[in-house]
């Protein structure tokens, strides 16, 4: 059963991402203020009631005035009144002497924790439960009586800690609501920023929708006059990214208008060959148009071969350490049995090794027209020299032959493409221009020079392995 592959779901879109990451620490912020806050006003709330209990502690224990061996309470009905003004938050007060055993008061006050240490005259607070609700006490002790019978008397306010959080409330609603305000337009104008800051990204792709259906040559560039400088790189990687794709398309059409091209005259010489072939009675004019049959079907081969090797060499190049010297003599031992039945002299000279950096297949290729194109057009009876070396930091492969060599004019075109010096058979005027593209994919460079008396010397430069 075939399975189609499924289309990822696309995430937030990077409006919401970009809102996402910028309220959210906005709103942690703001709830930890609030958090802050609460705490400050319970603090700020909690001095005011212990400073308000102190002066109401101070000013009961100085209504209770000893006489003697006993005690004057002056409280009159007023202040009475004012501490039990609130039924819902009613402030609990109580005068006992000595200290637990009641005198006066609107109900029994909880005695301080035993670990507080009491000071007369001193006032002391302490939280404590009074009917199951927490309760803020303020203690004063004041000593009365003579030497010979000492008295202490104390004094107990208490007040509810829900005034406490009451405050509180107030003081945070009175601070987090402005912060609140503050928030949601910071909120808006972060929304009305990321929704301009992302214009730029709408119009690179209004842009590269307006190409849409077009052929690749006749994509234009994107230009983006006014953008960030994200979106300047973003429009200059599409551009360099159709800039490759273009320069590979252009690279498989010129392969295959070059194919076309010089495959057509082998292809049409073969077809006449055959058609005459078929025509002829006798053996021996037969087997000559064989013969000639056989030669065009070795050319075509042979350039169908030149073909595919130029449009390897367009592809990426792996580039990897290799030995250099190793490889030419390699490719020299394989080429002795052609030079051998040529009648050529075919060697070797120069390093033992010399690392440089390459891709192993392409090097060999272009050692191999190197050698077959000295073979080809050098002559019987000529030399031919593959020569390895380091040369100001380069290494240097060079093939020597002294053959009839090439005019000065005719050196300038020995890398072009299909460009041919003489019209000996074999040729496709594709092997030099192989070595010259090779060259360039490594980083390096392919040269030709005349060699005296008579000769041609093909030097390939590429960089060293580091």
């Amino acid at each position: 059963m075939k399975q189609t592959a499924q289309t990822p779901a696309p995430g937030l879109s990077l409006r919401r991402q970009l809102l996402l990451w910028l309220l959210l620490p906005q709103l942690v912020l703001w709830l930890a203020g609030g958090v802050l806050a609460w705490r400050v006003a319970l603090n700020y709330a909690e001095k005011g009631i212990d400073q308000s209990l102190t002066q109401s502690v101070r000013s009961l224990a100085r209504q209770v005035k000893p006489i003697g061996s006993g005690l004057l309470v002056d409280f009159p009905r007023a202040a009475q009144d004012i501490l039990e003004q609130d039924p819902t938050d009613r402030v609990g007060y109580m005068v006992s002497s000595p200290p637990g055993q009641f005198v006066l008061g609107n109900g029994q006050l909880p005695p301080p924790p035993g670990n507080l240490v009491i000071e007369a005259g001193e006032p002391l607070i302490y939280e404590a439960r009074l009917a199951d609700k927490a309760v803020r006490v303020a203690l004063l002790e004041v000593n009365y009586g003579d030497a010979d019978s000492p008295q202490r008397l104390r004094v107990q306010i208490a007040k509810s800690l829900a005034v406490q959080q009451r405050i509180a409330r107030e003081l945070v609603a009175d601070m987090l609501l402005p912060l609140l305000v503050l928030s949601l337009l910071l909120g808006a104008l972060v929304y009305a920023g990321i929704t301009r800051g992302l214009r730029p990204l709408k119009r690179l792709e209004a842009q590269l929708g307006d190409r849409t259906g077009r052929t690749l040559p006749a994509l234009p560039l994107i230009e983006l006059t006014q953008a960030p400088q994200e979106v300047h790189s973003l429009a200059t990687a599409v551009n360099q990214l159709l800039d490759a794709v273009r320069r590979s398309v252009g690279q498989e059409k010129r392969f295959l208008n070059d194919a076309a091209h010089q495959l057509r005259t082998p292809l049409a010489g073969l077809v006449s060959q055959t058609e005459l072939a078929l025509q002829e009675t006798s053996l021996p004019a037969i087997k000559d148009r064989v013969v000639k049959v056989h030669a065009g079907a070795l050319r075509s081969a042979h350039l169908v071969h030149q073909l595919l090797s130029l449009a390897r060499t367009e592809a990426e190049v792996n580039l990897q350490s290799l030995d250099l010297a190793a490889l030419a003599r390699e490719v020299a031992r394989e080429w002795t049995p052609k030079a051998l039945a040529a009648g050529v002299d075919l060697g070797y000279e120069g390093e033992d090794t010399l690392l440089v950096q390459g891709e192993k297949l392409l090097l060999r290729e272009s050692m191999n027209n190197l050698i077959d194109n000295a073979l080809h057009y050098a002559g019987r009876g000529a030399t031919v020299t593959v020569r390895v070396r380091s040369e100001a930091g380069q290494g240097v492969l060079e093939v020597e032959d002294d053959g009839p060599g090439l005019s000065g004019s005719d050196r300038g075109h020995v890398f072009e493409r299909f460009w041919r010096a003489s019209e000996l058979p074999g040729g496709c005027g594709l092997g030099l221009a192989i070595v010259a593209e090779i060259a360039n994919r490594h980083g390096g460079t392919a040269s030709a020079h005349a060699v005296l008396p008579t000769g041609l010397l093909v030097r390939l430069a590429l960089p060293l392995s580091a």
